[in-house]
């Protein structure tokens, strides 16, 4: 008898052979990503910390960095699409090379800068070079792993961003304290070069390293292959998938973009704290920077941790919106305990570790999720045109916060509205995004 839909599996059974065959995959891919990945987050993010030293050489405003800080995002968004789409045709080895090489120059020459016009202009060209280089992956991904399988791994490649934060803190803070004038230069302007430098030789590696597509993977096995592509042309989906033929019927999905509205709330609640922890927890009364980055590095611990065991589950039950809810709602939190420590400095690092497994999380279950909704004709556009509409809320928020908290004379109110951001996410992904049809049979008979 033909099983009805009700019978069908939450998910696809993986026998031991399955199990060595993506562990195989894994342990050849994901330790050089997440190494970019981690180079790439620390790029992004280190003017967060630089700005702590660059105040006493640089007469730029509060606002002035913050604009800064957002217009990466800028760059980002307009170069995004056109990159993913480019790495569908090219692949990911010369996409990789080019974005990495690029983006490490563009972020040593931050050291040279003395203007704001400098500043704004480089901060650009980074977000316009490193366009591309997180969808891609995404995109990346799911050439080698089907849907069940996803939101762990991406979790396990996002792990990434909490050792990124782990290592940029007290990094950042040992260049800045002890790099000081060395050379007749400022420790913030070596903290560029050291941690910039980096990608421009991992993008080499990437290029030699992997490979575009599993069947042209020599450490695969022809069984293997078969077995893999056995698995990617059968996945079960958490979530309902659209029927675009075409990048073109894409832009014609409302849901495409009430996705890209879902991440640009929560990525811009994201990065507000990303750029607010070093600036809060100095003024919790820890004056100095290295201590400043090693306390900032303890809620990425948890981040790191929770985010996999999150993603793991969200697999397990072939699950996506409720666990999406709870990051938000946990980030949300999280956040609260920090806002009401009362100067506490214990019970807000407390409330940032708890904040910061959600807000860890919130991006794999999300990303794992769209990779679902998206038919394969169209995830290359769409993954990007996601991440970069999404992008424009750290673009603007860092801005937005910046005057709120300048015109009320605290960061609380930024922080409130960050907890608004995340929460408000978590609602609409609720609503707009459906279970598979297969998943929701299940639940009416369960």
């Amino acid at each position: 008898m033909t099983p009805t839909s009700a019978q069908a599996p939450a998910r696809a059974p993986y026998n031991a052979a399955d199990e060595a065959l993506f562990s195989k995959v894994s342990w050849h891919l994901l330790p050089l990503l997440i190494l970019c990945y981690i180079v790439a987050f620390i790029d992004r993010i280190n003017i967060g910390f630089a700005q702590l030293q660059m105040k006493q050489t640089l007469a730029f405003s509060n606002e002035a960095y913050a604009l800064g800080a957002g217009i990466f995002f800028i760059g980002y968004f307009l170069f995004e699409v056109p990159s993913n789409l480019m790495l569908e045709k090219i692949g990911a080895r010369k996409t990789l090379l080019r974005i990495m090489f690029c983006w490490g120059l563009v972020a040593s020459a931050m050291m040279f800068v003395e203007t704001t016009t400098q500043f704004y202009v480089l901060r650009f060209l980074l977000g316009a070079f490193e366009a591309g280089f997180f969808p891609g992956i995404i995109l990346y991904l799911t050439y080698w792993y089907p849907s069940a399988r996803r939101c762990k791994v991406i979790s396990i490649f996002m792990t990434a961003t909490a050792i990124g934060y782990l290592l940029a803190g007290p990094l950042s803070g040992w260049i800045m304290k002890y790099m000081n004038g060395l050379g007749g230069h400022h420790g913030w302007q070596w903290l560029f070069v050291v941690q910039g430098l980096p990608a421009s030789v991992l993008g080499i590696v990437a290029f030699f390293y992997l490979k575009d597509k599993p069947e042209q993977a020599g450490w695969l096995t022809p069984s293997e292959k078969v077995a893999l592509r056995h698995h990617l042309d059968n996945e079960p989906h958490a979530v309902e998938t659209a029927s675009h033929g075409s990048f073109w019927a894409l832009l014609r999905d409302p849901k495409v973009f009430t996705m890209a509205f879902v991440y640009f709330l929560f990525l811009g609640a994201n990065y507000t704290l990303v750029f607010l922890v070093p600036t809060l927890i100095k003024n919790w009364g820890v004056g100095d920077v290295f201590m400043v980055g090693l306390l900032s590095a303890i809620p990425a611990v948890f981040g790191a941790v929770g985010m996999v065991f999150v993603g793991r589950s969200s697999d397990k039950h072939l699950e996506r919106r409720k666990h999406f809810f709870f990051c938000v709602a946990l980030a949300s939190a999280g956040l609260l305990v920090a806002v009401f420590s009362g100067g506490n400095l214990v019970l807000a690092l407390a409330g940032l570790a708890v904040m910061s497994i959600g807000q860890s999380a919130n991006t794999p279950i999300f990303f794992a999720a769209i990779s679902e909704y998206l038919p394969r004709k169209s995830a290359a556009g769409g993954i990007a045109l996601i991440s970069s509409l999404g992008n424009l809320g750290p673009a603007v928020m860092p801005v937005i916060t910046a005057w709120i908290t300048t015109a009320s004379g605290s960061s609380d109110n930024s922080m409130f509205l960050a907890i608004g951001l995340w929460l408000s996410s978590g609602v609409v992904l609720l609503l707009v995004m459906r279970p598979a049809a297969a998943r929701r049979s299940q639940l009416a008979t369960a």
